[in-house]
């Protein structure tokens, strides 16, 4: 089972793939794709109902493939139906992660001034790092004002090898 808690409302099922980043959790409910959780995920970072693994889950085997496609440099945009848990504040973050443009990177700053909350650039970091949909829903795409590299659910080593991926330009290292 994953370390995701639950979450009041839809059942959701996993599975678990093994990837150049690490081992990565699937999680869909029947509405879409709801986490990608990171092998040493924090416990309780995302609160899920999960009931059981469903390798064959169409929303799972869909995610599975173009995640592959994505590490092999075949793919610079998703094309899944995601299914956030969260609250109106952090979707609106996640929504704005979403037009970051592949091999690109914002700041939390720019993310606030996007969603129309120039000063709320702590809650926005707080959002991002809430994000429960890994990669897909690019929160990795997100950096320090000064250029650095800053938090991530998956590590900074996996933040890094993912924006070189993509090819992002002026990767810092973390301060």
């Amino acid at each position: 089972m994953t370390n995701a808690s639950h979450r009041a409302g839809k059942p959701c099922v996993s599975k678990t793939i093994r990837s150049p980043v690490g081992v990565l959790t699937l999680i869909a409910s029947n509405d879409g794709l709801a986490a990608i959780l990171w092998e040493n995920d924090k416990a309780g970072r995302v609160r899920l109902d999960v009931v059981g693994e469903d390798a064959g889950h169409p929303v799972l085997r869909e995610t599975e493939r173009q995640l592959a496609d994505y590490f092999a440099g075949r793919r610079k945009v998703f094309d899944l139906k995601l299914d956030f848990a969260g609250t109106a504040f952090q979707k609106k973050v996640w929504g704005a992660l979403l037009t970051i443009p592949f091999g690109e990177t914002r700041t939390y700053a720019q993310i606030a001034r996007q969603i129309g909350h120039p000063t709320a650039v702590r809650a926005v970091g707080a959002a991002n790092g809430r994000n429960p949909i890994s990669i897909v829903t690019p929160c990795h795409r997100v950096i320090g004002s000064n250029g650095a590299l800053t938090g991530f659910a998956g590590g900074l080593a996996t933040k890094e090898h993912l924006l070189r991926l993509e090819g992002a330009a002026a990767i810092k290292a973390a301060a």
